[in-house]
Order: C-alpha cells, then sequence, then structure tokens
C-alpha cells in the first residue's frame, strides 16, 4: 500500500518544473558566460546570480517531491545556448525564458486546482509570487534599453544597471 496524497500526475509535473528550474539554472550560467567574455561584468555578476536562484528554485521543488511521498528525479540539462547576438537580444531571451516559467507554474498550478491539492498549491504560491518579481525585473531590463538605446556608452550604462539589480538568491 503506497501512503501518499500527491498524485502520479502531479509528480509528473513537478519533475517537469523541476527540469525546467534545472535548465533556466545552465541557461542564464551561459547567459553570464557571454556577457564576461563580451565585457559586460556587470551583467555578468547578474546573470550568476539568477543561475545560483534558478538552481535553488530546482532544490525547492525537488526537496518538496521526496517530502511529500514523491520521488524528485534528476534531469537531464542539454541545448544550452551559448551565444547571443547582442546585450539586449540576450535580455529579451532571458524575458521569454521567465515568461516560460511562469506560463509552467500556471499550468501546474491550475493542475492542483483540479485535483484539490491544496498543499501543493500552498507550495506553489511561493513561485508565483517569484515569477512575478522575475518578470518584472526582466522588463526593467528591457526598458533600459528603449530609454539609452543599445550602442556605445548606453550599453555600458545599462551594463551598470543591470549589475545593480543584482541580489543574492532568496
Amino acid at each position: 500500500m503506497e501512503y501518499r496524497s500527491l498524485s502520479k500526475k502531479t509528480e509528473e509535473l513537478l519533475n517537469q518544473q523541476v527540469a525546467m528550474e534545472a535548465k533556466a539554472s545552465a541557461i542564464y550560467l551561459g547567459m553570464a558566460s557571454w556577457c564576461e567574455r563580451n565585457a559586460f561584468e556587470h551583467s555578468a555578476k547578474f546573470f550568476y546570480l539568477q543561475s545560483d536562484e534558478e538552481r535553488m528554485h530546482m532544490l525547492k521543488i525537488f526537496n518538496y517531491l521526496n517530502e511529500v511521498g514523491g520521488q524528485a528525479i534528476s534531469p537531464e540539462i542539454t541545448d544550452i545556448p551559448q551565444d547571443y547576438e547582442s546585450l539586449k537580444n540576450l535580455c529579451e531571451s532571458f524575458l521569454n525564458h521567465e515568461v516560460s516559467v511562469t506560463q509552467s507554474i500556471n499550468a501546474l498550478m491550475s493542475h492542483c486546482y483540479q485535483e484539490n491539492d491544496f498543499i501543493t498549491i500552498n507550495f506553489l504560491q511561493w513561485f508565483a509570487t517569484e515569477q512575478r518579481e522575475e518578470e518584472m525585473t526582466a522588463r526593467r531590463i528591457l526598458d533600459f534599453f528603449e530609454v539609452a538605446g543599445d550602442e556605445g556608452v548606453a550599453l555600458y550604462m545599462i551594463d551598470q544597471s543591470i549589475g545593480n539589480l543584482a541580489t543574492s538568491p532568496e
């Protein structure tokens, strides 16, 4: 007899979210490397911290799965972009990825509502709030390009501004 309240489908979806968070961590690590190689040291710092934060998100879900009687699965991560056309293009990719994570969290929460899994919904609420903040930060970065442009000294100023948004993971 199996003693657990977590459905197999919810377990599967949570493991998919683990993989998505792990991939986000790897993507942001690749972004940090690109920034360093292209003399955007402050942006590199921001994306290194973003990578750490996404890994922390992955571990939060990973631990939750095991705590509630599921099986957390360590994901295989492949196909990580290493090159970008420009800092602006990289930041657009950052926003697009965060939007996809938000959509995934929303779908996961919707599934949990259908299953009346209020414990997991309560757990996921933190992630929903976090995604609002992540998208806001990404949009703010893109606003820098709208205000300052994306050439010459503007790139130096934008790099500084992105670095100022860097905070340690929670």
